[in-house]
């Protein structure tokens, strides 16, 4: 049995995709106080280093080509990969202090259990398409929310009311893309996706409620965004209520997301 500190920075030290893609049934998680450094980056190996050259992501007009689906992928993939890293280091960055904390990890490993399904379906689709990860540059944009994520509720805050909460609206998008050229099989690993994050948002909205206080849970979601993030961040071009509502938020909630808005170029484009 190996204790999820170890487990954890396997996932985060390791270099290779069978580091990342590491399976345990058995874990132990007895408490610990042993604090844990972030690191500048999550270990990759060469071909899997960061690189921000920009590559734009593929429009959707363009899916009838294999190629441009696979690029696709390529950036779903590395979203997977990025979140399995951050919720490690969630896992050890943040100390255990009372039995809530080994519950909100309990749910941190089940959570990267389900990113490692969707990062291997990803990478079985994308060599159908002819494309290994890291063929195109992977950025680190995720990555670098982590260092603000001083607390869980800053994590959760990010990860899953904001990265998460617009795959829910991203996911369904892409998989209709994906059946308008006839792709069935790559549609319905977005449909397995968008079910799973409907569970991760879930989740993230729990401990915020239980965290919050007597707050109102859109002020504790807003003043724990980290760095410049805003709400913009948790929506797609079609803001999807109804898996918001089945994750368990509510509508004083989703009335204030609804209805945000600022400058944010990916929620207020007219095209993708």
């Amino acid at each position: 049995m190996m204790h999820y500190r170890e487990y954890a920075r396997i996932l985060l030290e390791g270099a290779s995709l069978e580091d990342k893609l590491i399976h345990l049934k058995d874990i132990d998680y007895t408490e610990s106080t042993t604090q844990y450094l972030l690191p500048e980056n999550p270990g990759r190996s060469k071909q899997l280093k960061f690189d921000n050259q920009q590559v734009k992501f593929p429009k959707n007009t363009s899916f009838h080509l294999e190629e441009k689906r696979g690029l696709a992928l390529h950036f779903f993939a590395n979203h997977e990969l990025l979140a399995i890293e951050m919720m490690a280091a969630a896992l050890l960055i943040y100390p255990d202090e009372n039995k809530d904390s080994i519950l909100f990890k309990k749910g941190l490993v089940k959570t990267i259990q389900d990113e490692q399904k969707h990062l291997k379906l990803y990478l079985v689709r994308m060599k159908d398409f002819g494309i290994e990860l890291g063929e195109f540059p992977l950025n680190d944009f995720f990555w670098r929310s982590m260092e603000k994520c001083s607390t869980p509720s800053h994590f959760y805050s990010a990860m899953a009311m904001t990265f998460e909460s617009a795959n829910l609206d991203f996911a369904q998008y892409y998989e209709k893309s994906f059946i308008n050229v006839e792709d069935f099989e790559t549609a319905k690993i977005m449909r397995i996706v968008y079910e799973d994050e409907i569970s991760h948002v879930a989740l993230g909205a729990h401990w915020l409620n239980h965290w919050r206080g007597d707050v109102q849970l859109w002020k504790y979601f807003v003043d724990h965004l980290p760095g410049v993030m805003t709400p913009a961040r948790s929506k797609g071009i079609h803001f999807d209520r109804n898996s918001r509502i089945r994750a368990g938020l509510d509508d004083a909630f989703l009335d204030q997301l609804e209805l945000f808005r600022d400058e944010f170029k990916v929620t207020n484009r007219k095209s993708w």
